[in-house]
């Protein structure tokens, strides 16, 4: 499961690289001096936590190597935060009422001077696929985590696990002294 987490995450590093690259919103301004101008906003420009969250992803992807149990659970953690922060990226350039002002303003353009603009979606939804891709790897990872621990405890020192009977160490000590088996289910003197 880990393997498979850990590709998914890849994949959805380069998808949310590529998705930077993409354009995703332009803006047309005129200043009633130059000619009208086009300023067309990457992902990477839009939006600058893209490229830190393709980091984390790939971050996690190598740290899935290095840690086991809880620290696994605060890496999955982790992977499911950065999905929640890419999915608002995606879905509020696609929600946005005018992405006009903001685009103008990322761009150095008065407001005044906007005269048009336009979203493109491509990189959106690129980056949605990517946050639904990051949510499954985290998913996987979690699981990965719980099903070790389980068989880390499988695999415990009976006095880390503790006894089948419920017996202290001191307990089975004791019942070792008197001559009874403290392993069996039956704890009484022979």
């Amino acid at each position: 499961m880990i393997r498979l987490a850990q590709a998914l995450l890849v994949v959805a590093a380069a998808a949310i690289w590529g998705a930077s690259r993409l354009p995703w919103v332009s803006v047309r301004s005129f200043d009633g001096l130059s000619p009208e101008r086009d300023s067309v906003l990457n992902g990477a420009a839009w939006s600058t936590a893209l490229l830190p969250i393709a980091v984390l992803f790939l971050a996690a992807a190598l740290a899935a190597l290095a840690v086991r149990g809880w620290a696994l659970r605060m890496v999955a953690i982790l992977v499911a935060t950065g999905c929640l922060a890419l999915g608002y990226l995606g879905v509020s350039l696609m929600v946005m009422p005018d992405v006009g002002p903001r685009g103008a303003d990322l761009a150095g353009v008065p407001i005044a001077s906007l005269v048009g603009s336009h979203r493109y979606l491509a990189g959106a939804t690129v980056t949605a696929v990517a946050a639904v891709l990051a949510l499954l790897a985290a998913v996987l990872l979690m699981r990965s985590a719980v099903s070790s621990a389980d068989q880390a405890a499988r695999y415990a020192a009976p006095g880390v696990s503790g006894s089948a009977s419920g017996m202290s160490e001191r307990g089975m000590w004791d019942a070792l002294d008197e001559g009874r088996d403290p392993t069996g289910s039956d704890t009484e003197g022979r």
